[in-house]
C-alpha cells in the first residue's frame, strides 16, 4: 500500500509520480504522469473535461477517451479516487486517505473537509460486510456561495 508519506518522500514531483505508477506496474506515459501531476497538483477534483482542457493545447494528440481510461486505470490501481457525488459527472482525487468531501449545490465546488471520522467506518468490516472504500459526501451551500450572496 502507498501511503501519503510515500508520495512525499521522493523531492521532485515528476520523479516522485513516475514511482507511483511503476510502484503500482503502470507504465509511466508521459500523458499519464502529466493526468496525475494535475490531479496532485490541485484540490478542485476536476473531471475528465476540465483534465482534457487543461492539456490539450500542451498534447494536442490526447483525445478525452485517453483520459477517461487514464483515470480508470489510475482508480483501479488506487492511486486516485473516483468521486461520484452529482449529476455533474464524476470528479477525481489525489488524496486517498479516507476523508470527507463537501459538494456545493450552488457552484459546484468540491471541498475535503478534514473531520475526524468514525472508528466505525474505517474498519475493514462492518457486521460481517467487507469494506473496500468508504466515502463520506456532503452536499449544500459552500461557504464562498454563503458569503457571495451576504454582500449581493
Amino acid at each position: 500500500m502507498i501511503t501519503m508519506e510515500m508520495k512525499k518522500s521522493i523531492k521532485n514531483p515528476r520523479d516522485r509520480l513516475q514511482k507511483l505508477l511503476e510502484a503500482k506496474g503502470v507504465r509511466p506515459s508521459f500523458q499519464r504522469l502529466r493526468i496525475l501531476e494535475i490531479l496532485a497538483g490541485t484540490a478542485s477534483h476536476p473531471t475528465v473535461d476540465d483534465i482534457y482542457q487543461e492539456l490539450v493545447d500542451e498534447i494536442p494528440t490526447l483525445s478525452r477517451t485517453t483520459v477517461y481510461n487514464t483515470l480508470n486505470l489510475l482508480v483501479e490501481k488506487k492511486l486516485v479516487l473516483a468521486l461520484s457525488m452529482s449529476e455533474a459527472g464524476m470528479r477525481y482525487d489525489f488524496n486517498t486517505i479516507p476523508h470527507t468531501h463537501f459538494f456545493c449545490n450552488s457552484c459546484s465546488r468540491v471541498i475535503d473537509i478534514e473531520t475526524e471520522l468514525p472508528e466505525s467506518l474505517l474498519q475493514e468490516s462492518v457486521d460481517g460486510h467487507k469494506i473496500h472504500d468508504t466515502h463520506i459526501y456532503l452536499n449544500g451551500i459552500c461557504k464562498y456561495c454563503l458569503a457571495h450572496s451576504e454582500t449581493a
